[in-house]
This record gives C-alpha cells, sequence and structure tokens, in this order.
C-alpha cells in the first residue's frame, strides 16, 4: 500500500501496539506443520447474532494527548457547533500535542566484523497537531535529538567516537497541511454528485510507497490524489497519487541531494479480488538522475494472505552509490493460527542487479526490512539490522511466528533468516533472533531484541542484545 499521509500525524489509543508498522503484518508464511483445515477455522466464526451497543461507562477508557484544546481527541459527547466558513465548510478546531520518548541500551559483539559496539542512545518525537475538520488539518513536528540519521548517543565502544555524542537538531521532522477540495468548498456541490474527492498535502511529510521499497522519505513535496475512481463491474475503488518533491530528498546513499527533484504518480486499485499497486518515480538530478517503477498484488486466498511485489530501479547517467540498475521482488504469505490470533509468516526475496530506493531516510534502515526483524532497523543509534539490508545480487528472506500474550499486551516474534549473495567475495549470512514487547500501564512499553548470527568470511559469529523503554505521550 502506499500513502502521503504521515504515518505519526494522529495519535491513536493504541498506537504502541503498532508491531513494526507492518513490517510483519503481511508476511510469509512457511507452512511449518499448519494445521489449516476448514473444520477447524469453521469453529471461529463470527456469531450470526446481534450484540447491543456499548454504553459510554462500558468503552474503553480513552487516552488522551498530553495537551488538548477544542474537542477531545477521540472523546464522547456532543460536537461544538464549530465554525462556518464562507465556502459552506464547517470547522471544529482542536490542537493536540503528541509524541514518543525512546531510550535504549544498545550491545552488538563483532560488529559487522570490527569492533563492539556498546552505547545509550535517545530519541524524542513531539507533533502538535491543528484539527480544523475531518479531513483538514496542520500538522508540525520534531526530533530534537536527531540529526541526518544520527542519534544522541553516549558510546562507550567502539573507541573512535567513545563519549556523549549530541545530534541536536531544530529543523521541522514534519510540517504540512493536507485537506480534501470537495470537504473545503462543499458549495459547489450541495448534493455531493460530483467529483470532487480530491485531496491534497503540502508541505514536509512522510512519503512511503511499496512498503518503503520504493520510496521511504520525508520530503518537502505536493501531493494531490484522485479518490473513488469507479469501474462498474471491473474497479471497485481506484486512488491515484500525483506527487512533486521539491527539496530534503536523501538518496540511497544516505545523503541529502540539494537540487534533486521528485516527480511521482502511484495507483491503488481495488478489484473485487486483489489490490494492485503500479507505481512510477522519476527523479532529476545533477549527478544522479534515475527512473523507478514498482508493482504489488495483495490478496488472500482462503486463509492465507499474499502479496508479490516487483521494484526496479534505472540511472539514468552512470550508477552510484544514489542510483543503480537493479531488480527487487518479494513475495510474502502469512496465516493466523487457529482460535487466537498468532502469526506464522515466510518472507523472500531477490535482487539482480544493484537495485537502490527512490528516496530512503537514513535513520529507516534498508529497503528490505520487509523481510523480518532480522532484517529491519529498529531507528534508534547504531544498533541496525541483524542481516545486512544490501540488495546487490542477492536471495534470502526470513520464517517467524509472532505470539501474543496477556491481551496482546506482551507481543513475542521469533526468526531465522539469511541471505545468499551471487557475487564472489561477498559473505552469506544467516540469523536466528527474537523480539519482544511488554505493556506497563497505557503509556509506557518495553522491548527487547537479541540476534545470534554466522557470516562467512567474518572471523567469527556475532552476537547482538538491545532494550529499550518507550514512553507514548
Amino acid at each position: 500500500m502506499g500513502s502521503i499521509e504521515s504515518a505519526t500525524g494522529t495519535p491513536r489509543a493504541k498506537q504502541v501496539w503498532n508491531w513494526r508498522g507492518g513490517l510483519t503484518a503481511v508476511a510469509i508464511s512457511a507452512g511449518i506443520g499448519l494445521v489449516s483445515t476448514s473444520a477447524v477455522y469453521a469453529a471461529s466464526a463470527l456469531s450470526d447474532k446481534p450484540k447491543p451497543l456499548l454504553s459510554e461507562d462500558e468503552l474503553p477508557r480513552r487516552t488522551a494527548p498530553i495537551i488538548e484544546i477544542g474537542p477531545d481527541f477521540l472523546g464522547t459527547g456532543n460536537l461544538p457547533k464549530g465554525w462556518v466558513l464562507p465556502t459552506g465548510a464547517v470547522w471544529q478546531p482542536a490542537l493536540w500535542v503528541f509524541g514518543s520518548s525512546r531510550t535504549s541500551y544498545n550491545f552488538v559483539e563483532n560488529r559487522r566484523g570490527g569492533e563492539d559496539l556498546s552505547e545509550v542512545a535517545t530519541r524524542l518525537d513531539l507533533f502538535a497537531n491543528l484539527q480544523l475538520s475531518g479531513t483538514e488539518r496542520f500538522l508540525i513536528g520534531f526530533s530534537p535529538f536527531r540529526s541526518s540519521g544520527n542519534f544522541t548517543n553516549y558510546q562507550f565502544s567502539p573507541n573512535a567516537g567513545e563519549g556523549f555524542n549530541d545530534h541536536l537538531s531544530i529543523e521541522p521532522t514534519v510540517a504540512f497541511f493536507e485537506g480534501e477540495f470537495g470537504e473545503l468548498f462543499p458549495n459547489l456541490d450541495s448534493e455531493d454528485k460530483g467529483s470532487y474527492d480530491i485531496s491534497f498535502a503540502i508541505g514536509r511529510q512522510p512519503i512511503f510507497f511499496q512498503e518503503g521499497a520504493l520510496v521511504n522519505d520525508t520530503i518537502d513535496s505536493l501531493g494531490i490524489t484522485r479518490d473513488t475512481i469507479i469501474i462498474p463491474d471491473v474497479v471497485i475503488d481506484w486512488r491515484l497519487t500525483g506527487l512533486i518533491g521539491v527539496n530534503d530528498i536523501h538518496r540511497a546513499d544516505r545523503r541529502r541531494h540539494d537540487g534533486d527533484l521528485l516527480f511521482g504518480v502511484f495507483n491503488e486499485i481495488n478489484f473485487r479480488g486483489p489490490t494492485v499497486n503500479l507505481d512510477a518515480i522519476l527523479v532529476t538530478s545533477d549527478d544522479a538522475p534515475g527512473a523507478f517503477a514498482g508493482v504489488a498484488m495483495v490478496q488472500r486466498f482462503g486463509h492465507l494472505n499474499t502479496a508479490v511485489r516487483l521494484n526496479g530501479s534505472l540511472a539514468l547517467d552512470e550508477e552510484s552509490a544514489a542510483v543503480g540498475d537493479g531488480l527487487l521482488g518479494f513475495v510474502e504469505l502469512s496465516t493466523t493460527l487457529p482460535h487466537g490470533e498468532d502469526l506464522v509468516y515466510a518472507n523472500g526475496f531477490a535482487a539482480a542487479g544493484d537495485f537502490t530506493p527512490a528516496a530512503l531516510d537514513p535513520s529507516v534502515g534498508g529497503p528490505l526490512g520487509r523481510a523480518g526483524v532480522l532484517f529491519a532497523s529498529p531507528s534508534l543509534g547504531r544498533y541496525g539490522s541483524a542481516l545486512s539490508g544490501a540488495t546487490s545480487n542477492v536471495a534470502g528472506g526470513a520464517v517467524g511466528i509472532q505470539l501474543f500474550f496477556n491481551k496482546a499486551k506482551t507481543q513475542l516474534i521469533l526468526e531465522a533468516g539469511g541471505r545468499y549473495e551471487f557475487e564472489d567475495g561477498t559473505p552469506n549470512s544467516v540469523a536466528i533472533g527474537a523480539e519482544v514487547r511488554q505493556a506497563i500501564g497505557r503509556r509506557v512499553v518495553l522491548r527487547g531484541d537479541t540476534f545470534y548470527s554466522v557470516s562467512e568470511g567474518r572471523g567469527g559469529d556475532g552476537f547482538g542484545a538491545r532494550a529499550e523503554i518507550a514512553i507514548n505521550f
């Protein structure tokens, strides 16, 4: 799926349980001794008997942001009258301030074949959301302890960089306005019969398509989306987005390229069976112009979730660390075990040539983060991923299980994965890992990660562990 909307734009009461932003949500089922007969699943069928509405006292207690001015976020009761604009739009302003604080101790033995890593790293993300209506809002966010993909830390080892390292920044990480033309000017179509479902977002905003493999960056941009395009008996819903990015574009070399421009066209088409994504991007640049494209199909077959993705990059000049010629394919399957919410998955990928994303934020890891927790970066400190995220002539994947305990307050992922390199002299790697999260109250999450890896020609095995406390407010 693709979106130009901020993943952190609006606070959510259960946001602390957003496992990896979908990292394992649509993963690949390993088929490791699963019982999948229709008789077993039939016992879990939904009841056809209606249930009464919950009263206000029976609803879960609301988790409020730290500052609320105006209507409460997810509040109950009557809505205020609001302001009626000359265009006919009704605005009910509300200011919500929210964010999260994350601090972790990271340790990696034999990190990438070099010295051990030992550090304490921290980040703080703050957002102010001025909600004007259900479709219009201003959002501004800051991450004062993060700069250019580096996080403020105290490093114990290696010796280079030992001590306190501040990476402070007052530059906004996000700052945009979004709205919908038909809701801003409802008097133009008082009966709502026209084709005014045109949304737009302008400013510094997260751009995320093809699950981050094609583009995953925060870019100063303008996006315009035409939604609810319907072709009777063929297309249930078609969302078409045009995007122009003009600044703050980070390329695959993890550097910001001033002067580069990004032009993109993104399609999400819902048929009766599959959902299909067709995306194309052109990046103009003095030193690294490139063309990029992606196609994906997501569909459910019975109790099996499937996704197939293919992304490509083409250097329009000479190849470099910023842009190369290559293809990256994913095949994903997953299924939920009977009588519960536990998920089993397996992800497979293969890259031919030197695939590079169109834009990639230095703090989010690489395009293989979709493959599993062993390939994903925690986006805090220098811990990185257990297995390399490089996408040059490689094949690999991961299999795992995601377990839920204690009414989903405790979650555990167990995973095994590996990489096979097609180029001589490049080490193959395998690893096993685990990730656990535990909720403490309504705002605190404890997280632990660990892995053990074996790589050819790296002078020994690798081991890593980290412990994190996250506070959401």
